[in-house]
């Protein structure tokens, strides 16, 4: 049965979020662009204003020949007012943003398919690239009718321009969006290198910020959804529980006091304090450890790497030096005698994280546990763990969804728009030849009562046909 630590530690952690917790905003980034595709004005979600696609900014601009507004009929009450509006393409389209600042950005794409009375934007179907990197293929809005779906990416920027296009597919006949973030990152987001577990070695992968991720899972473990207005960064964790393979064995921990930042670890921006202050333990009840892990699964993509990247904060331990434990990705050991308290700077309530990148292989999932270590200790904590975060990150051909890169897809849709061309061409060279021949034909049919009449007289010379009408005139 999974138990509650602390139910006076629950209370004060709610007291603390609701009275004295002001969300923190003290990160501003440079480039903060927050579009309304297709709305004619403002909306203001979570203190943040999106502006409409159709201001006149000198900082980004919506390059399309074939593109249209559309209004959602009803909604569900709360849907936030940029999820009433989309802006629809019928034609490759794309919005450009000036970059102020080249390296890491933040780029979300919001997604509602609703229904008007002008079009069903659930039978969209379209491809998006951002930077030429291939980021969505087929795409049709993801969830079901009436829920909004989020696609979060960072890409690596070292060009003056981002640009986002929509390109439909040979399926459909437009693409659609209805809101936009384009936000630089952190520097110390992602960092240059992190550990690379290839089967049972651990070594070390270069270039990690240099690569395009798409955040496929984002959990904070033991705690409640985190939302938006919550994070520092505009992000949202999911709760756990949905991804936790058993959790007979775990303890749930809220923590009520201050999650203590230092300089050159962890920051608010690489993981809220709402995320820190909650969590999964192992604990021993008695004079035996107990000989357990705790699992939690995502599904993944296969033939695609994936950034591992596991949240630890000791909010649990009377003491430093208590808490060791062992950290597996895949099964892997790829943290044997974890030490939060080394690793935190001899900090209690200090934040860690570490890094993991890992191949996907056919069976679909990815696993991440931790469990007691050799140097665990009786009547203490013997595992913990924060929060999870599982990014696809980009395979060699560019691309964050399926094998052609962005070159082929953009031929795909011009063949499609030559192969609709052609049979039309076809039918109108064909009209114009009936048209002709009828014409002609017409032509033949009115000539007709103008024709020489057969006729059983003998024909005549001019001399006589003269003399004849000389007769009738007199």
């Amino acid at each position: 049965m999974e138990t509650l630590i602390s139910k006076l530690g629950f209370s004060l952690l709610l007291i603390y979020t609701f009275t004295f917790y002001v969300p923190s905003f003290s990160f501003s980034p440079i480039d903060n662009y927050l579009i309304n595709c297709g709305a004619s004005l403002d909306s203001v979600v979570d203190n943040r204003r999106f502006i409409s696609d159709s201001s006149d900014s000198p900082d980004t601009r919506l390059s399309s020949s074939r593109t249209f507004s559309l209004c959602a009929g009803t909604l569900q009450p709360g849907q936030p007012q940029i999820y009433h509006t989309a802006r629809v393409f019928n034609a490759p389209s794309k919005y450009v943003f000036n970059v102020k600042e080249p390296g890491m950005h933040s780029v979300r794409l919001h997604f509602h398919r609703f229904i008007s009375s002008r079009l069903n934007l659930g039978n969209s179907q379209f491809h998006v690239l951002i930077n030429e990197l291939v980021s969505l293929t087929n795409f049709s809005g993801g969830n079901l009718m009436g829920y909004p779906k989020v696609m979060e990416y960072l890409i690596w920027v070292n060009s003056e321009k981002l640009e986002i296009a929509f390109v439909p597919a040979r399926k459909s006949n437009f693409a659609f969006v209805n809101a936009i973030e384009v936000i630089s990152a952190p520097k110390d987001l992602v960092l240059e290198t992190a550990q690379y577990v290839n089967g049972v070695k651990v070594e070390k992968f270069e270039g990690l910020n240099k690569q395009a991720f798409e955040v496929a899972h984002r959990v904070t473990v033991g705690g409640v959804k985190v939302t938006p207005f919550n994070d520092s960064l505009w992000r949202t964790w999911m709760p756990d529980d949905a991804y936790l393979k058993s959790s007979k064995e775990s303890t749930k921990l809220y923590f009520g006091g201050r999650i203590k930042y230092q300089d050159g670890a962890a920051s608010r921006e690489v993981g809220p304090d709402n995320v820190y202050n909650s969590a999964r333990l192992i604990q021993s009840k008695n004079a035996s450890i107990p000989n357990v892990n705790l699992t939690w699964e995502f599904p993944v993509i296969d033939d695609y790497k994936y950034l591992v990247r596991m949240h630890f904060c000791d909010i649990a331990s009377i003491s430093l030096g208590l808490l060791f434990f062992n950290v597996y990705v895949n099964g892997h050991l790829v943290y044997k005698d974890l030490d939060l308290s080394a690793v935190a700077n001899y900090e209690l309530a200090s934040p860690f994280y570490a890094d993991f990148v890992v191949d996907a292989d056919c069976s679909g999932v990815l696993s991440v546990s931790v469990g007691p270590s050799s140097k665990s200790m009786e009547y203490a904590v013997d595992a913990i763990l924060n929060g999870v975060e599982i990014l696809k990150m980009n395979n060699s051909v560019g691309s964050l969804d399926g094998k052609l890169p962005a070159e082929l897809l953009l031929k795909c849709w011009h063949r499609g728009a030559i192969g609709i061309l052609l049979p039309l061409i076809a039918l109108v060279c064909l009209l114009m030849s009936l048209s002709a021949i009828m014409h002609r034909r017409k032509n033949k049919v009115d000539a007709v009562p103008w024709s020489k009449l057969p006729t059983d007289d003998h024909e005549i010379s001019p001399k006589q046909a003269k003399l004849q009408l000389s007769n009738i005139v007199t």
